[in-house]
């Protein structure tokens, strides 16, 4: 029988085709965003986290039902959809470039 560490005996048996051994350490490896091309595409998921964060911060900073910060979120982001770049539309919206602030305070490092 196969020795499974407890976090993985409890998500593993539901959902696997094989169970891995106990020496596995999948959870604890990042060689799977460095290898294959996937770093690009990691970077884009923080960039992504990084704009909602920022963006989550204008309603924190003027209050999560406040009228006027939902009409500039609505204008200014959802509204234009694809009709201009990106950071067109996060400038628009937050007035300025993007910072990393309030994801560091969302994930506890700041």
């Amino acid at each position: 029988m196969i020795e499974l560490e407890p976090p993985v005996l409890v998500a593993v048996p539901p959902v696997a085709v094989l169970v891995p051994p106990a020496f596995n350490r999948f959870q604890n490896g990042f060689s799977h965003i460095f290898a294959g091309g996937y770093s690009a595409g990691y970077y884009s998921y923080k960039w992504a986290e990084v704009l909602s964060a920022d963006a989550w911060g204008a309603f924190e900073e003027t209050g999560t039902l406040n009228p006027d910060t939902g009409r500039r979120y609505r204008e200014a982001i959802l509204e234009a959809g694809g009709s201009r770049p990106a950071m067109e539309s996060f400038k628009a919206f937050r007035g300025r470039e993007p910072r990393i602030d309030a994801l560091l305070r969302h994930q506890g490092m700041a």
